[in-house]
This record gives C-alpha cells, structure tokens and sequence, in this order.
C-alpha cells in the first residue's frame, strides 16, 4: 500500500477545499489535496438563474453590521449563534479574497459592490457574477493553489477516516482506476466533500458529485439538522433549476403518459387560469418549497408537479413553445400585481414563453442551448428535486467536529439550520475552510508513527478481505444504489410519509449489516462503486431515522418538507397524503443530532438548544492585548 505524510489533508476540490489548501499552504503547513476528479463536484458543475453569493452589504447608505448580519443568519431557526457570528464577521474577508483572486463580482464608478436582495434577506447584501459564481470562485482558487505548489491527488475516493481515541490518525483512500488503497498519515483532515447528493434520484446535483458524509458518521461525527434541505423545481437531463427567469416568463406545465395523453394538469386544480399563472411567476421568486407556501402559495406548484410524477408516475415537462392553457393573448392586467407590473415594466408582456425570455433574460435560454436543449422548439422535461442540504456534519466555531482534528467545511458541514438567506452557503463554505485552517495553524497536534501503523495494519487486512468478497459477488451496486435513490425521492423527500419511512430504515439497516457479502461490482476497475453505495447508504440510514424522529417528537411541518399526518389538513382538491399539520415554531429554537455506531449498523437522535449569538467584549484594549497574546484563537 501507498502511504504519504501531510501536516494536513483536505478532501475535495470545490471552492471550499481549495480555500481550505490555500490558507494552509500559505501558513506554512505541508497541505495536500485529495479528490477523485479536479472536475467534478458541484461547486464546479452547478449554477442557477443567477447564483448568489451573500455578504455584508457593501454599497449605498443601509445601516448594516456583523451583528445584524448574524441575527438575520440566526433567525432562520436551528442555527448555532457563534457559527452565525463567523459567517457574518468573515464575510467580508472571504468576499475580498475572492475578488483579489480574480472573481469579477460587479462594482459601480465609484468601487462600490452594488447588491440586491435575496431571499429571507432584508438589506440587499447579494451579489453574482452570473449563473455560474461557484465556478468561477473555484477556478480561481484552483489556480492559486496551483501556484502555491499544492500537492493534488487526483483518482482517489475517501473510504475511512483512520482514528484512535485521541483523535484523527490518518486517511484511507481508494484509487479509482487500479481499486488499490492508498494512504494518508496526517494529523489533521478538512472534509469538503459537498452534500450527501447520492441519496436521491430526483437532484439537481451533477451526476458526478454524490458526497462522503458517511465517513464522518462512522468516525465518530455527529450530525445535525439532517430533516432540512432545499427542494425546488429542476430539469432533469440537463440537472438545472428552473427558478428566476424560467417561471416568470409563464410556461406551460403539462404531464404525459410517456408521451401520450398530455394535459395541462394545472387546470385540474386552479379554477381560474390567471390564479395558476400567477403561482406560476412566484416560484421564480420563491423557488425553494416551502410549507407555509403549501396550503395557498406558490409551493403549490411544487405539491401539483410531485403529485403528477409521484403519485400519478406522470412525466411533467415546461413548454416554452406556447402560451399556457391556450391563451393566445395572455391579459397581463388579470395577473396579480406583481407578475403584471414585472413583465410589463420588463417590456416581456407579450408573445410566447421563449420568446419573453429572451427579453427578460436571453442567457437563460443560452445556457440550455448550450447544453444540448433548444427551448424553442423541445419541452423541458422537469420534477421536484433535492439542491441543497442545509444539514450536515455537526461543528463547533472553528468548523471542527467532535472527532480531534476532523473538520468539515462547506455544504457537507450543517451549519445552516431551516431556512437561509439565499447564497449563504457560498459564503459559509468560504468562512467554514477560513476557519478550519486558521485552527490548524495554531494547533500543535501530531500523529504518532506507531499508533498510525499499528491502525492501518489492521485495517489493511479488513479491507484485503472486504475487496475479495465484493468481487467474487454479481454486479449489482449500480442497480441497488439506483433503487435506494428513487425509494428516498418518494417518500423522504418534499413529501415524507411516516409509515414508508419506517419501512426503509429496517430495509437499510438490514442491507448494511451484510452489504460486502451480498453486494458485488463486475471488475476491479468499477470496485470504488462499492464504497460509493456503502457512504450512500450510511448516511441514507442516518437521513431516515432523523426524519422519523422529528416525526415522532416534533410531529408537525417545518422549512422544506411536509411530513403527512392523518388527522392534519388537507387542502381541497389535493390527494390524502398531502394531508399535513402545520408548521410547528418551537422547534426553531432546537437541534437535532444524529449519531451512528458502525458496529452494529445502529443510529441514535438527541436534541439540544441552539448555541446563542455569543456576547463578546469589543473593546479595542482588551481585544488587542488578548490578540498579541494568541489568546482568542481557541
């Protein structure tokens, strides 16, 4: 086996993994990077209408501060105070940082970062460089990483975080191509490894991203808000949100029996088509789902759209092509006052969807051309996807988990709790790998040669006869990881039902508890698919049992989901299982955390109060000294 020395280890090559080598390599600590391709990830491979990155307004006369900033992150309920306080005191900094590197976020005559508002944001700190800002973040990181010499190596997956009970001893890696394993003595490791993606078929994360939080799990990390994500609507070949522009230009929205039987479905609900069309221009605006929009909203798009694929196993398609429910001549006036005053004011209050967006915003429609779909002439095939978990890996106010010298940075770190400002995660997974590095500068924290070797040789022969059972079993890792996606996108996504909850988690536990004996790939070549399914199914088992256990304790609706209830409401016209309560405020003030115990494939929830906003003393005396002194680093 190969085995390398590193100070420290950062896992992934996004845009907070790269920030995270930077900071060290530029500190003086021997850093490498591991990632199992520079080109994937979602950093790299996603983007919206126009992707947000949020900071402390920087521009006009708002009365903006850090603390303001950090109330505003802190009030979206299950937020951690101190984790807030970090992400707003830092914004700039990081912010800044990414300019100097290159990224052009847009500035007026005078130098001024002009903003606008986003959403649950009062002060128009957003800023964008257009629909791809996290990649442009990236590639400029990367390329300082490259001239810094930062050691990058490519083809290796992350399997197991090697520990002891002091702590994080090393790294165990797969290498992709040969299925050798490879490792890593190092006494500390910085996980950037994005959200758990692989859990659902309905994503609008790339194909190529799938996540690693099950390694944290089985080290020892504990996780927390995993009941939260995002869910909106998104097309699904090319994955891409279809929020901003997309819906308010007012396209049609029809189902089909694999291409027969088409209908505008939402005629079915809506009594009056200008009511539908409406509904339709705010889910640009509020394009997450959210259950307080469920009942009479625009999330009642979303229910409609689940209801048809789901429930009906209907494919739902956006047609840009023609005006919705036959209206040759949509009577803007009759929409509500807010799509009829944009549109117009937009000079877009005429003709066809396609051609509205290309008034309102022709890079939209670039941007699916360029990928491989006219919208001007083919439907836009599309459902109600996951994109973004604002869960994750549970840390402290350096981003450090409750495993010494682990650390977790960007959206595999659950520092957001139910709802955000939009674009807080870039600027988190920026803040999150500041701050992770700035600990490990400080740290004095080392490896002992015998206590890593002693670890690795055991897990070496593990891992020799795990390999051989895997191989020797039919092919089938693919398949079943398909399977567990589709399963999780149907009853443990937007809409969760309790009982088939239930269900899947004795149905994954019993199949982690033998995976390697009834489990197999066709050759050595696709033996890291394997480990892939194995963290899948890990961190799917913990995203179970979290959402049965808010069921059981919390029992009513919050943030992005609606957890069914038989004896909860019902809105009319809508099926029984959209049968919900309501949302429930005084779990805002808690938060969940999950645990899992490798040895026998179990998971265990506890729940605590938020950490409020620390109360610090700001002043410059007392600050500067305890600053000279290196004090206030820990």
């Amino acid at each position: 086996m190969k085995v390398y020395s590193y100070e420290s280890v950062v896992v992934g090559t996004g845009a907070a993994g790269y920030n995270a080598a930077c900071r060290l390599k530029k500190g003086g600590k021997r850093v490498c990077i591991i990632t199992e391709n520079t080109e994937f990830g979602t950093s790299r491979n996603t983007g919206s209408d126009k992707q947000t990155y949020y900071k402390l307004t920087l521009s006009g006369d708002a009365p903006d501060s850090v603390r303001k900033m950090a109330e505003n992150l802190f009030s979206g309920g299950s937020t951690d105070g101190d984790n807030a306080l970090c992400e707003a005191a830092l914004s700039v900094r990081c912010f800044m940082n990414l300019c100097e590197l290159g990224v052009e976020f847009p500035t007026n005559r005078y130098g001024e970062y002009v903003g606008y508002k986003t959403d649950h944001d009062q002060y128009a700190r957003a800023t964008s460089v257009g629909p791809l800002t996290s990649k442009y973040m990236t590639v400029a990181l990367e390329k300082q990483a490259k001239e810094l010499g930062i050691e990058i190596f490519d083809d290796l997956l992350a399997i197991e975080i090697l520990k002891n009970h002091d702590g994080v001893l090393g790294l165990l890696c797969l290498e992709r191509t040969s299925g050798e394993f490879v490792a890593f003595k190092s006494a500390n490791i910085v996980l950037c490894t994005g959200g758990p993606a692989g859990v659902y078929a309905d994503s609008v994360y790339p194909t190529c991203h799938t996540g690693s939080s099950g390694i944290a799990l089985c080290a020892g990390a504990a996780a927390q808000n995993l009941t939260e994500w995002q869910y909106g609507l998104a097309s699904l070949s090319p994955r891409w949100n279809v929020s901003g522009s997309y819906m308010q230009v007012l396209p049609r929205l029809l189902s089909t029996d694999d291409g027969e039987n088409e209908t505008e479905f939402l005629s079915d609900f809506f009594d009056d088509p200008y009511e539908a069309l409406s509904a339709l221009f705010l889910k640009g605006y509020q394009w997450p789902f959210d259950c307080q929009k469920a009942l009479s909203g625009s999330s009642l798009i979303d229910i409609l759209v689940y209801r048809e694929r789901t429930v009906k196993k209907r494919r739902v398609y956006l047609d840009f092509t023609k005006n919705p429910f036959g209206l040759n001549n949509i009577d803007y006036s009759r929409l509500s006052e807010e799509a009829s005053s944009y549109l117009k004011k937009a000079g877009a209050a005429f003709g066809t969807p396609y051609e509205r967006l290309l008034k309102l915003n022709a890079p939209a429609a670039e941007l699916y051309k360029s990928k491989g779909v006219d919208l001007s002439k083919e439907y836009l095939e599309i459902a109600l996807c996951a994109q973004h978990h604002n869960g994750g890996i549970a840390v402290d106010k350096w981003w450090q988990t409750r495993v010494k010298g682990l650390f977790a940075a960007g959206e595999c770190a659950g520092t957001h709790g139910v709802v955000r400002p939009g674009g807080s995660a870039l600027n988190a997974g920026q803040v999150g790998s500041l701050r992770a590095a700035e600990y490990i500068l400080h740290s004095e924290r080392t490896v002992s040669e015998n206590d890593f070797k002693q670890v690795l040789a055991q897990r070496e022969q593990f891992y020799c006869e795990e390999k051989r059972r895997v191989l020797s079993n039919p092919d089938n890792a693919e398949e079943i990881m398909i399977k567990a996606g589709r399963q999780m996108s149907d009853i443990a996504g937007a809409i969760r039902i309790k009982d088939q909850i239930k269900a899947a988690i004795d149905e994954n536990s019993n199949m982690l508890k033998g995976l390697e004996y009834t489990v197999g790939v066709g050759d050595i070549s696709r033996f890291f698919l394997y480990y892939k399914l194995k963290d899948t199914l890990i961190t799917r088992g913990a995203l179970l049992y979290a959402m049965l256990n808010y069921i059981e304790k919390i029992g009513k609706t919050r943030g992005s989901s609606l957890c069914h209830d038989e004896h909860g409401t019902l809105r009319e016209g809508l099926d029984e299982i959209f049968r919900f309560s309501l949302e429930n405020k005084e779990a805002s003030g808690l938060i969940q955390e999950t645990t899992f115990n490798d040895d026998n494939k179990s998971y265990r929830c506890m729940w605590r109060a938020v950490r409020p906003i620390p109360e610090e003393d700001s002043f410059f005396e007392n600050v500067w000294r305890l600053y000279r002194e290196n004090k206030n680093v820990y």
